[in-house]
């Protein structure tokens, strides 16, 4: 398994597909993906939101970003669509315009264009509904959008779809030579994740001794995730410095929206995440989220609770008491106390990223699992449930990073049985900083012929 992992391309570009309001935008993304994924309606304004789907074409993949529709004069509600599509352009590695052949330029495509133009970015013009050669003629005046050849296709029928797509993944711009392949001397992965404003940047500015990444009081300062090497406890690492997620993702809106998915691409990135949580403050709806992000990841964490020189003795008796209550899910975290702004005991991190990276590469020997499972099971059997009484019968981990044991049982566990197997892992092994999978397979009694 570790083999494959180390082979997995870290770096997944973004196509963002742009427009006015109902020139098939929708339709061109169901094309390309091969499967009906994005809703489609013949009424302006059904995507409202930048939508992310993973796709690919010739070897290379990509993420397929489908906008809500581009109109420059909008208000409203369509203004905000609007944003959302200039925002997704701005976080694009190349920007797919779509045109309606059938009608032509419009003003709104030549304002689009305009800013399409400004924005620097690799423009594939795309003449949407050309159905046939009639059609040629229509997709050959948009030649005076002055955004290059206009590629004419039918997202519809699929015709001019697989010159279209050449041309996207020539634009695609290369992939950095990263690999996973930790035992290769790689520096380890560690996305720095939080909500916003709680100090994520003054904290990768303090380890890295300079300030790399702008700081201001407004939350959002930082919209991508921006990789820094910085060294520490004599060992470089990658820090992925991310946007703050605020709300839930559908409730988000612009900057806000493309920061959740960015966070969650860093995710997908790193090795480790170290949430930053502001200690000053109750713990909140946000940090539980982000933490259970980390944690269905499948990723190393770490918690550093920031601002620490701001807290009194009673802040931090009510503090421990907020933990307990709310964090009881996650106790194998390392925590560590620390304040981004003076810098002290940030040096403590490594340890704490040491530690959660070793439980999260951690594997038990078969021969030394059932064992310690053979004993588990005789002092405290499952309960007896319907007149059935199911047990562990063999079990193997599967896989590491993170952890992953599948049980052979007799019948089903229970979730309050397998989180306390869960439990007894840990107090016997350690894992400490990983989240970890135990999965069952139930051994399907034999008919008699």
């Amino acid at each position: 398994m570790s083999e494959q992992v180390a082979s997995v391309d870290v770096y997944t570009p973004t196509v963002a597909v742009v427009g006015r309001p109902n020139v098939g935008k929708s339709t061109l993304v169901n094309r390309i993906l091969g499967r009906r994924e994005a809703v489609v309606e013949d009424v302006p304004g059904v995507t409202r939101d930048r939508v992310a789907y993973d796709a690919a074409w010739a070897g290379r993949s990509f993420t397929l970003l489908d906008t809500g529709g581009w109109d420059p004069e909008a208000k409203g509600m369509a203004a905000r669509i609007t944003a959302q599509a200039e925002v997704g352009v701005a976080a694009a590695d190349v920007v797919m315009f779509v045109v309606d052949s059938t009608v032509g330029a419009t003003d709104t495509d030549e304002a689009v264009a305009k800013l399409l133009r400004r924005s620097g970015k690799p423009v594939i013009l795309v003449a949407n509904k050309v159905d046939g050669p009639s059609g040629e003629a229509d997709a050959a005046a948009l030649w005076n959008l002055a955004l290059g050849e206009p590629y004419a296709v039918s997202a519809l029928h699929g015709r001019g779809s697989g010159d279209l797509l050449d041309a996207v993944v020539a634009a695609l711009p290369e992939a950095p030579p990263e690999s996973f392949d930790v035992d290769g001397g790689g520096p380890r992965r560690v996305a720095l994740v939080g909500k916003p404003n709680v100090g994520k940047s003054s904290l990768l500015n303090k380890l890295a001794g300079e300030d790399r990444v702008v700081v201001d009081s407004v939350a959002g300062t930082t919209v991508d995730p921006i990789d820094e090497m910085v060294e520490l406890g004599g060992r470089e690492w990658r820090f992925i410095d991310t946007a703050g997620i605020r709300r839930r993702v559908h409730e988000a809106s612009g900057a806000e929206y493309f920061a959740s998915l960015r966070t969650a691409a860093a995710l997908e990135r790193a090795e480790v995440a170290v949430v930053l949580i502001d200690a000053s403050e109750p713990l909140a709806e946000q940090d539980l989220r982000i933490i259970s992000m980390v944690v269905d990841a499948g990723r190393a964490l770490v918690l550093a609770f920031n601002k620490w020189d701001l807290l009194d003795d009673e802040r931090r008796d009510v503090l421990e008491r907020e933990i307990d209550r709310q964090l009881g899910r996650v106790t194998w975290a390392p925590r560590v106390n620390v304040s981004a702004r003076t810098g002290w005991h940030v040096d403590r991190l490594v340890k704490a990223l040491d530690t959660a990276l070793e439980g999260w590469e951690q594997r038990i020997p078969t021969g030394k699992l059932n064992s310690f499972l053979g004993q588990l099971v005789a002092a405290h059997p499952h309960p007896v449930r319907g007149g059935k009484q199911p047990r562990i019968m063999f079990a193997t981990q599967a896989d590491t990073r993170p952890p992953r044991f599948v049980l052979f049982t007799t019948g089903f566990l229970e979730p309050s049985y397998r989180r306390f197997v869960e439990r007894r892992l840990r107090e016997d092994f350690g894992f400490e900083g990983t989240p970890m999978e135990l999965s069952m397979k139930i051994r399907e009694k034999r008919s008699r012929s």
